[in-house]
């Protein structure tokens, strides 16, 4: 597994955006929610950046 960790910093994005709904467990909320509240950044926020840090991340396994 990578190393590689996701840093937020308190800075606040602005930018064009869509809706997108999605269920998550509850547990998963409440986490995201800390994170929210830690950093000052809102939950929506917190989902966008690990998104884009997943997207930027991924490695996809084909199978054989």
């Amino acid at each position: 597994m990578s190393d590689k960790k996701l840093v937020i910093s308190t800075k606040k994005y602005r930018g064009e955006s869509s809706v997108v709904s999605v269920r998550l467990p509850n547990d998963m909320i409440d986490a995201l929610d800390a994170i929210a509240e830690r950093t000052g950044r809102t939950r929506n926020e917190i989902v966008s950046k690990c998104l884009a840090f997943s997207i930027e991340n991924i490695e996809i396994e084909e199978k054989k």
